[in-house]
């Protein structure tokens, strides 16, 4: 609180933004309900006067096997995490209400309390819900324990009870403390519960994760220090109408940030897809207009993945432009490339486009995929059958080339596909002759060090690409 005869001041919690009085809404970022006075922190860390935690030592004697990762049993997360859990970690594992991180967090609880003690706290549901759930996908084990609570200072009664390696909290937003203001999720509230477990996770070695909410635009809830102050964040994505979920690193400081873990959602519970080639390309005897195959890598995998488009005449002013799993920005960008280099007509139709099987998109590698596919629709002639398309398209309707290009074409390969399109210079060839050839230099399979019969075409610019597949 302000001193006596002391001006108080008022921050957000959100963006740091400074004011003399107090305001629901914040003048700086625009969040309503951020804004507070300034050293109201009642439940921050006692200060120790003239201690220490520990006495400063050579970096060389720091014992490093502390923080060596342990795996949770569960592959496809471990995958995410870059090993497994860490020691003493904080992970936020953030989703849509209902998408399954109960059910993945109740199954990576039940197979760590195998070998260790684990406290599973959950403030949404009953334990008698749990427990059925647990019934269900099979994750009763003597060393998991459960709790249902709401306060934080319960918790942290558990925690000295059961002295667990992992304490899994579902969710932060419901837990609240008695000695800050405001309700169970609100700023102040998860801000000050956030702070207390991870305290608590560094001080006892003890491995923590928090589930969070997200909020309508699919970005994670509450302030955004809560993201600044954990180790490890995570974002589980998935469609309701589909059993598809996957894993993705936001921040990680064990680890990669690029990787993607694949689960099944069923009745029975969740499990990892360790090969998800295939789920996201069609299967059909016949070439269709408007669909191409490409290959995206997430991490160290690579993913063949479809892209389809639909072109309709419309008597709209203004014609809708529709995207679903891709950068509605890059997609917007390969059209006007399209209309302003190949003289397509565009202007009077509805462009839709979208992936197969709820995959997101972001590689730059899938611009001339979109492109190709957008061209058969509205061409209403088919691709060939086989193709796989990698390039990314820049404005002067070049193509450039992409990282991992030939780890891409070897999945394509793997998968049966037989001919492959990319710009010029992807491959290393070995074949000097060619090098004075302009584009549609094709370059066999074996010459590539891909499989025997795949064929790969380079291509200069997005003409001689659609002179290529046309």
């Amino acid at each position: 609180m302000a001193k006596a005869g002391q001006k108080p001041g008022y921050r957000c919690g959100e963006c740091g933004w400074r004011t003399t009085k107090w305001v629901g809404r914040c003048g700086e970022c625009q969040a309503w309900g951020t804004v507070e006075e300034e050293g109201v922190r009642a439940g921050a860390a006692t200060v120790r006067p003239g201690g220490v935690t520990a006495p400063a030592v050579p970096i060389g004697q720091v014992k490093a096997e502390i923080a060596i990762a342990r795996t949770t049993g569960v592959s496809e997360l471990d995958r995410v995490l870059g090993g497994g859990l860490v020691p003493g970690a904080a992970v936020l594992l953030a989703g849509e209400p209902g998408i399954g991180k109960s059910t993945l967090l109740l199954d990576v609880a039940a197979k760590l309390a195998r070998r260790e003690t684990v406290l599973y706290i959950t403030g949404e549901e009953s334990a008698a819900q749990v427990r059925l759930r647990a019934d269900r996908i099979g994750a009763l084990q003597d060393q998991l324990f459960l709790a249902a609570e709401t306060d934080i200072s319960a918790v942290l009664t558990h925690v000295d009870n059961v002295q667990p390696k992992l304490l899994v909290v579902d969710s932060v937003q419901t837990i609240g403390s008695a000695q800050s203001t405001g309700t169970p999720g609100g700023v102040t509230q998860v801000r000050e519960v956030a702070a207390t477990l991870i305290r608590l996770a560094k001080e006892r070695d003890m491995s923590t994760v928090l589930v969070g909410h997200v909020t309508k635009d699919g970005s994670i809830a509450g302030p955004r220090v809560l993201e600044h102050l954990v180790d490890v964040v995570l974002q589980f994505e998935g469609d309701r109408h589909s059993r598809l979920r996957m894993v993705r690193a936001i921040k990680n400081r064990f680890g990669p940030t690029d990787e993607v873990g694949c689960f099944d959602l069923h009745e029975q519970g969740i499990e990892g897809i360790t090969d998800p080639s295939g789920l996201f390309v069609s299967r059909r005897t016949e070439p269709v207009p408007g669909t191409c195959v490409t290959v995206t890598v997430e991490g160290t995998r690579p993913i063949p993945a479809e892209v389809q488009a639909l072109v309709a005449r419309t008597e709209a002013q203004q014609p809708r432009r529709s995207t679903s799993g891709l950068d509605p920005f890059r997609v917007t960008m390969v059209l006007a490339v399209l209309e302003r280099r190949l003289n397509a007509r565009l202007g009077g139709c509805d462009v839709f486009t979208a992936t197969v099987g709820g995959i997101r998109l972001s590689d730059t590698a899938v611009d001339l995929a979109t492109m190709l596919a957008v061209a058969s629709a509205a061409g209403d002639k088919p691709l060939p059958s086989g193709l796989v398309v990698l390039g990314e398209v820049g404005l002067a309707g070049e193509l450039r080339p992409v990282k991992d290009v030939r780890r891409r074409l070897m999945e394509a390969a793997r998968l049966g596909f037989t001919r492959a399109l990319v710009p010029t210079g992807s491959l290393a060839t070995g074949n000097s002759g060619r090098q004075g050839q302009r584009s549609l230099v094709p370059v066999s399979g074996a010459a590539a060090n891909l499989a025997p019969g795949f064929d790969v075409v380079e291509a200069e610019n997005v003409w001689d690409a659609l002179t290529h597949v046309t």
